[in-house]
């Protein structure tokens, strides 16, 4: 994903206790659907709940739990640069009032966001499906190492977002509306009403203004490596590797100089599920699967990866 995207993501997840946008925005995601992120892509792959990878009647869902609108209105390096009341005439004639703001954006990815009404649909019986699920996700529908589940999706009744590309960013919004008592408007009673008519903008890189509730923020579990099995399985590999010098001084015709570094290598969680291809046949099973794997909720780190791509090389 492009980063100029990298700072709303962290500050949403921080802000709405620790739902992540759907990549990209304009997506829909739904409770039950599992994906992978592939070169900072997130790509949905199917939903558990169909092809009777869990039945319907083994899950409770509860649909329209209100979250906290007070985490759901937040910006970062935007100020309010100007704001006024003003007055017009009506083409067949009186007159209306309107009410002008002007907001300045401080840098590359500095953004604005407001949700109105948001709440959630969620699963609410996710302990007593989550071990059928990793056998069936590792074993016996597929064969992931690496795989997200969405447990919870929000939505709001509306919501804008505004992301400028440069410091010099700007963004003029009117609204001919009469609710707002003073000319002291905050930054975000103007920005996302619904009355609210952009003029003119500069350097935005990105703006969108959403009004139907499309579930597009969720929260997830992500399949991880038991931690015992991954230092258990290294210690056996490090201890048959203590004999690889004289192994291959009679094994190469030649002088190589090596030394055997005896000490466990540090395996991020990104790389833990490779570890598992060294596994001998069949040593990995259905009746073993739930020894390997657990589940752990997704996180920062895992926002992070929605902007790791891989360099390519001419």
């Amino acid at each position: 994903m492009d980063k100029i995207y990298r700072n709303f993501y962290r500050h949403f997840y921080k802000h709405t206790g620790g739902f992540i946008p759907v990549q990209p925005l304009t997506q829909s995601i739904l409770p039950g659907d599992f994906f992978q992120v592939r070169n900072g892509n997130m790509i949905i792959l199917g939903n558990i709940f169909r092809g009777g990878i869990v039945e319907r009647e083994n899950v409770e869902i509860g649909y329209g739990i209100p979250l906290n609108p007070a985490g759901w209105y937040f910006s970062d390096a935007v100020k309010k640069a100007f704001s006024s009341r003003g007055t017009g005439e009506q083409p067949l004639g009186g007159e209306f009032e309107y009410s002008k703001l002007i907001l300045s954006f401080g840098g590359y990815g500095a953004f604005i966001f407001r949700g109105n009404n948001p709440e959630s649909a969620r699963i609410l019986n996710w302990n007593a499906i989550q071990r059928q699920l990793i056998i069936k996700l590792t074993q016996t529908f597929y064969s992931f190492r690496e795989v997200y589940v969405v447990t919870e999706t929000a939505t709001t009744s509306d919501w804008t977002l505004a992301i400028a590309g440069s410091e010099y960013g700007e963004l003029e919004k009117a609204s001919i509306i009469d609710d707002f008592s003073s000319v002291n408007f905050s930054l975000v009673e103007i920005f996302g009403h619904a009355s609210a008519k952009t003029i003119q903008s500069k350097d935005i890189e990105f703006y969108h203004r959403e009004s139907k509730r499309k579930p597009g923020f969720f929260k997830a579990k992500k399949l991880q490596v038991q931690d015992d099995k991954i230092e258990t399985f290294i210690s056996g590999l490090v201890s048959e590797n203590q004999n690889k010098n004289e192994w291959a001084e009679d094994f190469f015709e030649y002088g190589f100089q090596t030394d055997t570094d005896s000490s466990l290598p540090d395996i991020s969680v990104s790389r833990q599920a490779s570890v598992l291809d060294m596994l001998q046949v069949n040593q990995l099973n259905p009746n073993t699967a739930l020894d390997y794997f657990k589940w752990i909720d997704a996180n920062m780190e895992d926002v992070e990866k929605l902007f790791f791509t891989y360099e390519q090389n001419d």
